[in-house]
């Protein structure tokens, strides 16, 4: 569960069952943005094969891409008073992604593997949305752009 930002009289009006709910929500959809990208930059090292330059190249936007929603996302978990936390411990405590293996990786396997895991994480952000649709309409929107960006990606 992540601590309510104390002090802060500026806050959305959300009720602390809500705040919590959503927060919580904001941290789960954070951390694994944040894990998809340490998992993109894993397998930019990684990439072998013909098609190596290309998709070296395109996992760079994409990296870029995620750590920008992840930023989004914080942000608004902040707006709303909730602490965040995207360190290397959260995150590897809490991700539901799955790692890949460290040394080379086909170029076709590499493809396969990114999209079973933006797949997941497309889905598990609308499951997202949808249970914070009730409880914070911006905080949904903020989650409609990560599917949009995602779906887009795939």
């Amino acid at each position: 569960m992540q601590p309510v930002i104390a002090g802060q009289g500026h806050l959305p009006a959300l009720g602390e069952h809500e705040r919590t709910e959503v927060g919580n929500t904001l941290q789960a959809q954070l951390i694994e943005l944040v894990d998809l990208s340490l998992l993109g930059k894993q397998l930019h090292w990684s990439v072998v094969g013909p098609h190596f330059r290309s998709i070296h190249l395109q996992l760079d936007e994409l990296i870029d891409s995620w750590r920008e929603l992840g930023d989004t996302v914080a942000e608004r978990a902040i707006a709303i008073g909730t602490a965040v936390d995207g360190q290397a411990r959260a995150v590897a405590a809490d991700s539901p992604l799955a790692g890949v293996e460290p040394g080379a990786i086909a170029d076709a396997t590499l493809v396969r593997e990114l999209a079973a895991r933006l797949a997941e994480t497309a889905e598990r952000t609308r499951e997202r949305a949808e249970r914070v649709s009730e409880l914070d309409p911006a905080t949904e929107d903020v989650l409609i752009e990560v599917i949009r960006a995602l779906e887009e990606q795939l």
